[in-house]
Order: structure tokens, then C-alpha cells, then sequence
């Protein structure tokens, strides 16, 4: 799985570090960042993704399909 923090609109509420602590993680600047993209389970990942309250995080599959958002 491929995903991609727009850290420019992170609004730095830490629900995806919370739900999936080995692949997400608050930086220096308290901004969301990738730690470990197998850190965690996909199933995992993507309910962190969903928790993002201003959706920064784009989550695509193995072959660049978009998996979340779904729009």
C-alpha cells in the first residue's frame, strides 16, 4: 500500500498515530509522517486514514488504484 500525508493541510490531531502507532507518527513540527508503511495491518491504516479529520491521507494500492478517500 502507497500513502501520502498532505502534511501542508495536517492539522496535527494525532488519530492516525493513535490507531496505527508503527506506521504513522507526529514529527518535530507536529505534523503527520509515514514511519513504517507495513507498520501495521491495511485494514489498520486505512481506519486511521478515516479517522484524519480533514482527510490528509491518501491510501492507493499496489497498482496506484485510490482506496481512500473513496471520491
Amino acid at each position: 500500500m502507497k500513502i501520502k500525508i498532505d502534511t501542508d493541510n495536517c492539522i496535527s490531531c494525532g488519530s492516525c498515530a493513535s490507531i496505527a502507532p508503527n506506521t504513522f507518527k507526529l514529527n518535530e513540527d507536529n505534523k503527520s509522517e509515514v514511519l513504517d508503511k507495513n507498520g501495521d495491518s491495511d485494514d489498520k491504516i486505512l481506519e486511521a486514514a478515516k479517522s484524519c479529520p480533514v482527510s490528509v491521507i491518501t491510501l492507493y494500492d499496489a497498482e496506484g488504484k485510490k482506496l481512500w478517500p473513496e471520491n
